[in-house]
């Protein structure tokens, strides 16, 4: 609990008004010992002046701007920590006949987005990441169990793409989330892309060492666009380089890390709703988090019960009989 304006609180002895000074008129008799002990009435008369001197404190305590501060709650569910890694390059603009969209076709993006939201929204206890990347990464949203932002940086990547598909640099992005992750549970790389490139040895090194470090979970949905090879098709040996098949390489790079690994290999929009639904299986475990509640002003409720205290006294001193 603070206050937003603390100077008012100079105001507060004044909750003592009630106790110096008496709230009912008082009668004279000749012999007070002619009048019978009454605990009752001294219990209401204490309580008389305690109502006084709260509704004074609430009065002060609203003009001074009490409010709670933001706060954290843990959690336990079962979901898992996701960073959702999706392709923002041109291509992905094109349906899956390879084009752009035309009639009542529907970009690869578009599919991806519409599945992913529903797939957001029906796990209450997942902490969701978005990161991006096209010739460079885009940090969208940090790990968080607010379901809106994560449904709302999801839909900002059905916007036009940019320009080509650095994976390397968009893989880095995703591992960054999780050194300030304190979850428990599994942590998972959800990558969306109909597309790869080469990389580099020393980046290979580096990306080995985090998956290592980090052994996430790792799922590929590969938007395959009609008539490009596959993930799984194994090419001529004069083809077999990672220049001429840069997603075969990537696959089997994932393949080697030893880690937890499944790619989706969807050539319409019904085979990415299995791949996530798949993925919504499979990341089931026990999870611990922490959800955060934001700052609460009180105000509000101090003034509503400010005047129910006073609205007490009134009624008493209706009631209060003159002899």
């Amino acid at each position: 609990m603070s206050f937003a304006q603390p100077l008012w609180l100079w105001l507060a002895p004044l909750a003592l008004l009630p106790f110096l000074s008496a709230l009912h008129h008082g009668n004279a008799y000749s012999w007070h010992v002619l009048l019978p002990g009454d605990a009752l009435s001294r219990c209401l008369h204490l309580a008389i002046q305690v109502t006084g001197a709260l509704a004074i404190l609430l009065l002060v305590a609203g003009l001074a701007g009490l409010f709670r501060g933001q706060y954290a709650v843990e959690r336990t569910g079962h979901g898992a920590s996701l960073v959702l890694l999706l392709d923002r390059s041109r291509s992905m603009d094109d349906s899956f006949a390879g084009r752009s969209p035309a009639g009542g076709e529907e970009s690869k993006s578009r599919a991806a987005v519409r599945f992913l939201e529903a797939f957001i929204g029906s796990r209450p206890h997942d902490r969701i990441g978005v990161a991006a990347f096209s010739t460079s990464p885009l940090f969208v949203l940090p790990l968080s169990a607010n379901r809106e932002a994560a449904a709302a940086a999801v839909r900002a990547s059905a916007l036009p793409g940019l320009a080509q598909t650095h994976i390397a640099k968009g893989l880095a992005m995703a591992l960054s989330y999780f050194p300030d992750d304190p979850a428990g549970g599994n942590r998972g790389i959800v990558l969306v892309s109909d597309g790869a490139a080469v990389i580099d040895p020393d980046s290979e090194a580096l990306l080995r060492r985090s998956f290592q470090q980090w052994h996430p979970h790792v799922y590929w949905i590969f938007l395959r666009t009609a008539g490009n090879p596959g993930l799984f098709d194994i090419p001529p040996p004069s083809e077999d380089t990672p220049q001429a098949r840069p997603e075969r390489y990537l696959h089997l790079f994932f393949e080697s890390l030893g880690i937890p690994y499944k790619a989706y290999q969807a050539e319409n929009p019904e085979a990415v709703r299995q791949a996530i639904a798949d993925i919504d299986r499979a990341e089931k475990a026990p999870l611990r988090y922490q959800e955060i509640h934001p700052r609460q002003d009180l105000r509000g409720l101090c003034y509503g019960l400010a005047a129910w205290a006073l609205l007490a006294l009134l009624m008493v001193k209706r009631l209060e009989i003159r002899l």
